[in-house]
């Protein structure tokens, strides 16, 4: 039976290098992949290659003006294709720059076929630097719709946190600090070395490191929980090498006003945040908080658990009911703040008395919700209210 591994990543010279080592590796592998640079033209080009060369080309025509839409069409029906021909062992998706592995695993994964590998490659020298890059994506060609808004820090952080497995380029420009970061950034992710090849050679059919990685099988439903906001997979508090994690986590609602005139410096206070916080005025919304590259987004990730029906809980992912159990309160239920912040040279001290300053005085939250609800609405704007 087919196996289907994505692997992806704005470090192109890293991806491309991993889905070499996998031709290599396992036998029967093919590379499926799809250039959104000729979008402009108005199709997107299409080649499956083996370990010695491009095997088929093609071009498939853009869907509704977006070559992330073509690429969707187009992908399954590849596959479909090699899963016929009884000959591939495993398909390689290499994803464009700065496709995100998420969408086209889950399409993948609903066509029904057999994803067993989500692969991100990473070059450790240019993470901080890319974390760092609050550029649109449009600007630096790199665009995979012509309504694309995102940038290449928020594009990056949300390919490397979403794959279990991180294809790690041998730099040797990468440094401690480098690696700590990384490290942070994704605690529980595989990190595995490309240049790592099986011992005995390919000959030998023992895969490498990475083969074994893309071979282990992928949960598309649990991947997805691990980076909802209700839910999602934080790090946990860290201090290595000059790179720090601050968790923090409190079950008191921010004032709207203290915390919008905060976001700009609290964006840009470390070169990732993320988490899920609660607001006065809105305290039955959990809302989600995602920062890169000093840019911050903030949305409704829909009611927090003690704001639903018990009738409704029924409904709710397990999931994300133990997710509500572990920050239960007796008074509030989940709401609360659980905000993670990791940079090299984090100013832990500084950003736990801004994020302090921005909560409910005493004063404020012994006047209770419905004088809350009444305090100024500064986030309408930012939430499209």
């Amino acid at each position: 039976m087919l196996s289907v591994a994505v692997v992806g990543g704005l470090h192109a010279d890293a991806r491309r290098q991993a889905v070499e080592r996998l031709l290599t590796d396992v036998p029967g592998a093919v590379a499926l992949h799809h250039d959104l640079a000729t979008a402009a033209k108005g199709t997107v080009v299409r080649t499956v290659r083996d370990r010695t060369g491009i095997v088929s080309a093609g071009e498939a025509p853009l869907v509704n003006d977006c070559a992330c839409c073509a690429l969707r069409e187009d992908l399954v029906p590849e596959l479909e294709r090699l899963a016929a021909d009884g000959v591939t062992r495993l398909a390689i998706v290499e994803l464009w720059d700065s496709v995100e592995p998420k969408a086209m695993a889950e399409v993948v994964a609903s066509a029904g076929l057999r994803l067993t590998g989500v692969i991100t490659a990473v070059d450790p020298a240019l993470v901080l630097p890319y974390l760092g890059n609050g550029d649109d994506l449009a600007d630096a060609g790199l665009a995979a719709a012509a309504t694309d808004q995102r940038t290449i820090a928020d594009t990056f952080a949300r390919q490397l946190e979403y794959a279990p497995v991180l294809a790690l380029a041998d730099s040797q420009e990468a440094d401690g600090e480098d690696r700590a970061l990384l490290a942070q950034l994704h605690p529980t992710a595989r990190r595995v070395p490309i240049d790592h090849p099986s011992a005995l050679g390919p000959e030998a059919h023992i895969p490498s490191p990475l083969a074994t990685a893309a071979l282990a099988g992928f949960d598309v439903e649990s991947a997805a929980a691990a980076q909802h906001p209700a839910c999602a997979l934080l790090p946990a508090e860290a201090d290595e090498c000059g790179v720090s994690t601050l968790v923090w986590h409190r079950s008191r609602p921010f004032h709207p006003e203290r915390l919008y005139a905060a976001l700009e410096e609290l964006a840009c206070a470390a070169a990732r945040s993320r988490g899920r916080f609660w607001l006065a005025d809105r305290p039955d919304t959990l809302l989600h908080w995602d920062a890169a590259g000093g840019a911050l987004c903030v949305e409704s990730a829909g009611p927090w658990m003690a704001s639903l029906p018990d009738a409704a809980w029924d409904m709710v992912p397990p999931v994300r009911r133990a997710a509500a159990a572990l920050d239960w309160h007796p008074e509030h239920g989940d709401c609360c703040q659980h905000l993670v912040f990791t940079s090299p040279g984090l100013d832990r001290d500084g950003l736990e008395l801004l994020l302090e300053s921005c909560l409910l005085t005493d004063g404020e939250y012994a006047a209770g919700r419905t004088a809350w609800k009444r305090l100024p609405p500064a986030f309408d704007t930012l939430l499209e209210v």
